[in-house]
């Protein structure tokens, strides 16, 4: 049996969620915030990570409403937040 690589196409939803919430925790640790505007953030984000071990379809709905919100306070455009780090 083959090791799991994570480099075919059979990414299941869990998969595809945990790369957008890797890149939700970039963004976020780059972003332009007041301290108790990232601490807000932060504890969101942690939430959602808690729920999505349990509901990976309510944890998607609650980071498309969280990416909105980012995006509704954010002073650069999309991807612009997002930390040129692994």
């Amino acid at each position: 049996m083959a090791a799991d690589d994570r480099l075919t196409d059979t990414a299941g939803s869990e998969d595809e969620l945990a790369r957008r919430l890797r890149d939700v925790y970039r963004r976020v640790a780059a972003a332009r915030m007041s301290p108790e505007e990232k601490e807000r953030a932060s504890r969101r984000f942690v939430a959602i990570c808690d729920i999505a071990k349990r509901d990976v379809d309510h944890a998607r709905a609650r980071l498309d409403a969280f990416l909105a919100d980012l995006e509704a306070e954010s002073d650069t455009p999309g991807r612009g937040n997002i930390a040129e780090c692994d």
